[in-house]
C-alpha cells in the first residue's frame, strides 16, 4: 500500500489515551493531550480563518514538518497517529515536546525512528506482498514500544488467550449451517418491534449524560437529535464543567459529517470528516433508524466462531462499507438485540477499530431503543446514559446544519 493512499482515514483527536496497560497514567495523558491540542489547534485556526475550505484540510498545510505522510486529510493524518500510538502503547507527549507549537514540530530520535518503520513496513510489503498490506507496525509491537525478540516459554506453555472476536477473518472452516445475514437482521427488526413500527419512527429527540475524554471523565448533559433516513446531532454540552467551554459536536446531515471539539483551552475549528470517518458517521446516524442497515452496506458475511460479549452468546455478521473496511454486528442470540457494532476505518499504516456497545433497550413509541451507548476506540472511550427518548417529534433542520466554531463555544 503507497504511502499517498487517501483512502485512509483517522480520529479527529488524535490522543493515544486508549484503554490498556498503560491505562494509569490517563489522567496525565489528557493533561498532556490538552497541551498537544492548544499547539496543534493554534496552527489549524489560523488556516480556518482564511475563509471556508470546500474540501477538507490537508495535514501538509495544517502540521509543520511533515515528511513520510504526505497528502492526507487531517483526520486521515490523526487517524494514522492514533494508529502508531495503539500499536505502541504511547500518548502524543512522548513523541512530540508539547511546551509550544514550535517544539511540538521539532524532530527528536523517536520521530526520526518511526518515519524509518514506516518506509520500512512499506518496502517490506512491497518485496514480499506486492504492495498488500500484510504488516503492519502492531504486527511486530502488539503495544510495546520494543518488539520481542526471544521466545517467551510462558507464553508457549501457559493456556492461550481466547480469539479475538472482533477479528475481520472469516476461519478458514466456517461454522456449519449459520444463520444468514438475512435472517440475523430479520431477528433483530422484529426484536426492535417489527418494521412497521419501525417505519413508524421519523425523528426522535434524546436527553441523558455523557462522559468521556473530552470532559476528563466527568458527566454532563448530552442532546442528541435524528431524523430518518440518516440524519443526527450530537450535543455534548462542556458548559456545565467550565463556563463558556461550550458545545462537542457532532454532526451527519445525511452527506456530510463534521466534528468540532470545545474545552476549557481552545475549541476546535470545525473539522469536516472523509472516507471512512464520514461512513462512520452515517452509519452511526443510519442505526436510529435500523430498517435500512442491511442495504446501506454490501458483502454480508456469516459463519464466524463462536463469540460472547459480556458473556453473552451472540451471532456475528460482516458487511463493508463503500470504501471496502468492515463492519461488525453482534447479535445476542437470545433475544436478537444488537448488542456491540466494531467498524474499522483505514489509515495509511492499517485498520483502527471504533467498538460501539448497546444495552437497556426501552420501549419508546412501541420500537425498543438503546439507552446506553459505551464508544471505545484508539484514543479513549465514552459512556452515554440517556433518560428520555421522545418520537415523532419536530426537529429544526438547523440542528444537522454545518457547525461553526462560534456555535460551539455558545453553552
Amino acid at each position: 500500500m503507497h504511502l499517498s493512499d487517501t483512502r485512509s482515514i483517522g480520529k479527529s483527536i488524535g490522543k493515544s489515551m486508549g484503554e490498556n496497560k498503560k491505562s494509569a497514567r490517563r489522567r496525565k495523558v489528557l493533561a498532556a493531550t490538552q497541551v498537544v491540542l492548544i499547539c496543534v489547534l493554534t496552527v489549524a485556526s489560523a488556516s480556518a480563518q482564511a475563509g471556508p475550505a470546500e474540501k477538507p484540510p490537508m495535514a501538509d498545510d495544517v502540521f509543520k514538518n511533515i515528511q513520510v505522510l504526505k497528502g492526507l486529510t487531517v483526520d486521515q493524518f490523526m487517524g494514522t497517529m492514533g494508529f502508531i500510538a495503539a500499536a505502541l502503547s504511547l500518548n502524543c507527549s512522548e513523541c512530540h515536546d508539547t511546551s509550544s507549537s514550535a517544539a511540538f514540530a521539532l524532530d527528536n530520535p523517536r520521530k526520526q525512528m518511526t518515519r524509518r518503520m514506516i518506509l520500512m513496513v512499506d518496502a517490506f510489503n512491497k518485496a514480499n506482498f506486492g504492495g498488500k498490506r500484510e504488516v503492519t507496525c502492531y504486527s511486530c509491537h502488539r503495544g510495546d514500544t520494543r518488539p520481542k525478540v526471544t521466545p517467551s516459554l510462558a507464553d508457549q506453555y501457559s493456556t492461550p488467550l481466547p480469539d479475538d472476536p472482533d477479528e475481520i477473518e472469516i476461519p478458514p472452516t466456517p461454522i456449519p449451517n449459520p444463520l444468514s445475514a438475512d435472517q440475523l437482521f430479520e431477528k433483530y427488526i422484529q426484536a426492535l418491534g417489527g418494521a412497521e413500527r419501525l417505519a413508524a419512527i421519523n425523528s426522535f429527540v434524546a436527553h441523558g449524560t455523557y462522559e468521556g475524554f473530552d470532559t476528563s471523565d466527568d458527566q454532563v448533559p448530552v442532546d442528541i437529535y435524528a431524523k430518518a433516513p440518516n440524519q443526527r446531532a450530537m450535543f455534548v454540552h462542556l458548559g456545565s464543567l467550565h463556563e463558556g467551554a461550550g458545545d462537542n459536536i457532532r454532526v451527519f446531515d445525511g452527506r456530510n459529517a463534521w466534528n468540532t471539539s470545545a474545552g476549557t483551552f481552545l475549541p476546535l475549528p470545525v473539522l469536516e470528516l472523509s472516507n471512512g470517518e464520514r461512513e462512520g458517521a452515517e452509519l452511526d446516524a443510519a442505526l436510529g433508524f435500523p430498517v435500512q442497515i442491511k442495504k446501506l452496506l454490501k458483502n454480508w458475511q456469516t459463519g464466524f466462531p463462536p463469540s460472547r460479549v459480556d458473556d453473552n452468546p451472540v451471532d456475528v455478521v460482516q458487511g463493508t462499507g463503500a470504501n471496502n473496511t468492515p463492519v461488525k454486528f453482534y447479535f445476542d442470540k437470545k433475544s436478537g438485540l444488537l448488542i456491540r457494532l466494531v467498524r474499522y476505518t483505514d489509515t495509511v499504516l492499517g485498520l483502527i477499530p471504533t467498538q460501539i456497545d448497546y444495552s437497556d433497550y426501552r420501549d419508546v413509541s412501541g420500537v425498543k431503543m438503546p439507552f446506553r451507548l459505551v464508544t471505545t476506540w484508539t484514543d479513549g472511550r465514552s459512556t452515554t446514559d440517556l433518560t428520555s427518548i421522545q418520537a415523532n417529534v419536530a426537529i429544526d433542520g438547523a440542528k444537522f446544519a454545518k457547525p461553526t466554531p462560534a456555535a460551539a463555544q455558545k453553552p
